[in-house]
């Protein structure tokens, strides 16, 4: 697969940033490491963490067909607020916890915090969600973690017929 061909959906997950009492930016770091793999950011937005707003944007972006990733970041934490994992784990079809326990174990090398995280990342239809901490640093962090086993992932979602070679 060309590393131009993935496509993806950005969701900041942000009561104070949605209501514009703070910038967002870890919305924007992830949009520049994207766009720096030469991948395309179809879709971007920033909503409050609300289970159920959450929930409507991950179905509506999974069943328009236009990403092949979202990623999500903010709401992972222990804060009462902190609701991505549990609306992301009501829509997915399907567990991808490899991917997380990856971003965890590398997170672990730089921050104790890293074992507060309850990210879950999962498969809904033919997209793969990801979420990741609301720190921009963190964000990064994380992506880069599993950024090399992103273009295979969607080769598998996809069911392409070469996803298999070179095994």
């Amino acid at each position: 697969m060309e590393k131009d061909t993935i496509k993806f959906g950005i969701l900041t997950i942000s009561d104070r940033s949605s209501q514009g009492e703070r910038l967002d930016q870890s919305g924007p770091a992830l949009v520049s490491m994207v766009e720096q793999k030469n991948w395309q950011v179809m879709v971007s937005d920033i909503i409050p963490d609300d289970y159920e707003t959450i929930r409507r944007k991950l179905m509506e972006w999974s069943e328009i067909g236009e990403t092949d990733i979202i990623l999500t970041t903010g709401g992972t934490g222990f804060s009462p607020r902190d609701v991505t994992p549990e609306a992301t784990l009501s829509i997915i079809d399907r567990n991808a916890p490899g991917l997380v326990e990856a971003m965890r174990a590398a997170s672990l090398l730089v921050t104790p915090h890293a074992m507060l995280s309850r990210a879950i990342a999962g498969i809904r239809k033919k997209t793969l969600i990801i979420n990741l901490p609301g720190s921009p640093k963190a964000a990064i962090e994380n992506l880069n973690t599993v950024l090399a086993a992103l273009p295979h992932a969607v080769e598998l979602i996809r069911d392409s017929s070469t996803a298999e070679s070179g095994h």
